[in-house]
């Protein structure tokens, strides 16, 4: 997984990009159709995120071993508003690997900080969404409607499975921090 995420971490603005790109095309007859299928097997099996409410967001960085905090990718990428950039929360797996690949980006936290910067994301509207690669949880984003990768493929796209809400996350979480 390590070796996953430090690829995926390095490459991630790219990766977002496919992803946005390679979604419009399912807009075409016929194959469209079945690239929707294919997409929602990968976000059901691969990569996906977690719809989270801020007590939620709380429980996790409660439970994270360290947290790191960092820009969200998703509005570095495509710049759609003018919501706070530094608003990825780097949690579990994630906290190991960002600040290390990414070190001008990253950096480690406290639990309040990190606590405070949920509020605050949540006093601004954003969106918060737990994030998870290969079976593995590794950010808790806070992101706009206009720029959030997963989001906008759920909502323009039809992949649902890019995005969805599970009730029982924190304890998902949880079982995979012992």
């Amino acid at each position: 997984m390590h070796h996953t995420l430090r690829f995926y971490g390095q490459h991630q603005h790219k990766i977002l990009k496919l992803y946005m790109s390679v979604a419009k095309l399912t807009n075409i007859p016929l194959i469209g159709r079945l690239l929707r299928w294919v997409a929602n097997y990968y976000g059901l099996h691969e990569h996906h995120g977690y719809f989270l409410t801020l007590e939620e967001t709380e429980q996790i960085i409660d439970i994270s071993k360290s947290v790191a905090l960092g820009p969200c990718s998703c509005r570095q990428v495509f710049h759609n508003c003018d919501a706070p950039i530094m608003a990825e929360i780097v949690v579990g797996t994630g906290a190991e690997v960002f600040p290390e690949i990414r070190p001008g980006e990253f950096r480690v936290i406290s639990k309040e900080e990190a606590k405070d910067v949920m509020r605050q994301c949540h006093q601004r509207g954003l969106i918060h969404t737990l994030e998870r690669c290969q079976g593995h949880f590794y950010a808790i984003c806070n992101c706009c409607t206009c720029c959030c990768v997963p989001l906008r493929l759920r909502q323009n796209y039809g992949i649902g499975n890019a995005l969805v809400r599970n009730k029982d996350v924190v304890e998902g979480f949880q079982r995979e921090q012992l």
